[in-house]
């Protein structure tokens, strides 16, 4: 990493540590943005959501909503959660550049990475997404919004789930003019379809939600956390362990930061579990596992007891 990256990324690590712990209603109250963009690298920003769950206050901007400019496009991760989210957005990459939006790509198949897209695709983008994502948003978009709009009121006026335009399965390089960009699935890591987008000449990880390091991860019923680990260890971790980070939520950071909030917690929670298999625990004595190393994560408190019943029931089986 250069100097001048070095010193950007020191800044950013420096400011996330200042605010984190505020957790403001609303840090960017002239914006449905929860935050205004900060500038990770030359060419690459990120709105930063809050790191709680949905709430009227934050517009559904609980994930991270980035953007890369080239020399002739922009290429926008995530399509928000709502049609009115996401034209916030627009607005500020305008107040940056005026070059077009040419393509949005969604990190997955929740409704934080589709509920906009049709905003964008109003504006002449190709919305991308992996095949198994696409599957996920004409399957279970609706539902999603419509549980969104019981939150977001007035807020989620527009919205509506559409299709992907272009799928793929693995990998996908796109050129926003001057500057590329590689669209990677680097294998099952928490929800399907999970993608993480590389710009390699700005030495950026846009990880997605394959990384979380300060908000405490999801297990969901179908998450198989020890594929996410063979995905983190034998993909993510050669690709992400010098770069500059932009996780799924939270600040941008480093590598030792994810790994020891994913990696590291996925263990822990896994060998507990072990631990309590091999002395005919139950499942009741999962949700009692001692997590309290990891429990000023925010969510942690809604999320904590689920992850260890997940990974119980699962690892029964394994």
């Amino acid at each position: 990493m250069n100097k001048t990256k070095a010193t950007l990324l020191a800044a950013l690590l420096t400011a996330s540590t200042s605010t984190w712990a505020e957790t403001p209603v609303d840090k960017y109250p002239e914006s449905l943005l929860y935050s205004k963009p900060v500038q990770v690298s030359d060419n690459v920003w990120s709105a930063i959501g809050q790191l709680k769950f949905y709430t009227y206050e934050n517009a559904g901007h609980n994930n991270n909503l980035s953007f890369v400019i080239g020399d002739e496009a922009v290429m926008v991760v995530n399509g928000s959660s709502a049609y009115l989210l996401a034209k916030a957005l627009h607005d500020e990459i305008k107040q940056i550049t005026d070059l077009p939006v040419k393509y949005v790509v969604d990190e997955n198949g929740q409704t934080h990475a589709s509920g906009g897209n049709n905003y964008w695709k109003e504006q002449g983008a190709t919305i991308i997404a992996h095949v198994d994502a696409a599957e996920e948003i004409e399957n279970h978009g609706p539902q999603g919004l419509e549980r969104l709009n019981e939150l977001l009121k007035e807020r989620i006026e527009g919205s509506e789930i559409i299709p992907v335009d272009e799928t793929f399965d693995e990998s996908m390089t796109l050129d926003l003019g001057g500057l590329e960009v590689e669209l990677l699935h680097l294998g099952p890591a928490h929800s399907a379809g999970d993608i993480s987008v590389h710009v390699p000449s700005e030495n950026v990880v846009i990880a997605g939600d394959i990384a979380f390091h300060q908000r405490m991860l999801p297990v969901f019923p179908e998450t198989n956390t020890a594929d996410w680990l063979e995905t983190w260890v034998n993909e993510f971790t050669p690709l992400a362990q010098n770069a500059i980070i932009i996780p799924g939520h939270g600040d941008p950071t480093d590598f030792t930061q994810v790994d020891t909030y994913t990696r590291g917690y996925l263990e822990y929670l896994r060998g507990k579990v072990a631990e309590l298999l091999d002395e005919g625990g139950t499942l009741a004595d999962a949700y009692n596992i001692d997590q309290s190393e990891y429990m000023f994560l925010e969510t942690a408190d809604e999320l904590a007891g689920k992850n260890a019943g997940r990974i119980f029931e699962a690892m029964e089986w394994e």
